[in-house]
């Protein structure tokens, strides 16, 4: 793992495990990532391109995961998922296990478990970004991590190993499902409204900047504009208007304070033609000018330096 400060994009990390580790999945405490990144400091933003999951164990720390401060303990679980944007506490006083996987590696087992438990447990989008857990549950959850850990030091075939881990991950996931209060939630698993959005999210991911309007992403999925704001708001309680104007704006913090390109730039890269129609609709999505909130993320970044 690297990190760099701003320059024209925002650092990316890529599943990058030594090179002596043949898996897919990859569990270490948060020393060993100290050790990695000695010469770069954890607290510079940088975006993910694998699934992470962080459990506290001891200490106090704050995560910063997309401009959300988030103050963890011991029994704090985090939940990151791909293109997030996060900062670590670099301070020495909290410690604790990551679990990090490509996303491939959540692939449906074939088992007699039914596919809406499977669907359930692979749906990470359902967890919480970060979960309180109490001390019975801190060590059960810690208790499956280490062994995670250390079963993926077993010598043996790396498809016997995989399919090994997969299982302790579902089986972690389950947990953190159950934990996080998800049973009243399972009997909409299957709902059309739920299938909808989960595709309407997946293609809003990959075409945010070149698709603005609800009824190119309602022909995408062979629905109408009404039917997809049903589902969006029963869903994620907002209208898909509203949830793709939130997605583009996220992008735009992300990069107004983790890079240094020009607004012009930006505008272009979340899919504006003028900057002055970026400028207007940054404006009355956050509240201030992109200019007003990029001296502002500087000015809270370098107090906290």
């Amino acid at each position: 793992m690297a990190t760099k400060g701003k320059e024209s994009d925002i650092q990316r990390l890529g599943y990058r495990p030594p090179s002596f580790y043949p898996l897919d999945l990859e569990v270490f405490p948060v020393s060993e990532l100290r050790r990695r990144v000695a010469k770069d400091p954890l607290r510079l933003a940088h975006r993910i391109d694998f699934h992470m999951l962080i459990c506290v164990t001891r200490g106090q720390c704050t995560h910063t995961i997309d401009f959300t401060a988030i103050p963890c303990r011991p029994g704090s679980l985090l939940t990151l998922r791909p293109a997030q944007a996060q900062q670590f506490d670099s301070s020495l006083d909290w410690d604790g296990w990551l679990v990090i996987f490509r996303p491939e590696f959540l692939l449906p087992l074939q088992t007699t478990v039914a596919q809406a438990d499977l669907q359930m447990v692979a749906s990470l989008e359902a967890l919480s970004e970060h979960m309180a857990l109490v001390e019975e549950e801190t060590q059960a959850v810690a208790g499956g991590i280490v062994q995670m850990h250390r079963d993926a030091q077993l010598q043996g075939s790396s498809a016997y190993l995989h399919a090994l881990l997969r299982h302790q991950l579902y089986a972690l996931l389950l947990r953190l499902h159950l934990v996080g209060g998800r049973q009243g939630s399972q009997g909409t698993a299957g709902s059309s409204n739920l299938q909808r959005f989960k595709r309407f999210k997946l293609l809003l991911e990959k075409n945010f900047a070149s698709q603005h309007q609800v009824s190119g992403y309602g022909s995408l999925l062979g629905c109408s504009e009404k039917s997809l704001s049903r589902a969006t708001l029963e869903v994620a309680g907002v209208t898909a208007k509203a949830y793709i104007a939130s997605r583009i704006n996220l992008e735009a913090k992300r990069l107004l304070a983790h890079t240094a390109l020009p607004i012009a730039l930006i505008a272009d890269r979340v899919g504006f033609d003028e900057p002055t129609n970026f400028v207007k609709f940054f404006k009355r999505e956050a509240g201030c000018s992109p200019g007003e909130f990029r001296r502002k993320h500087n000015k809270d970044s370098d107090g906290r330096q």
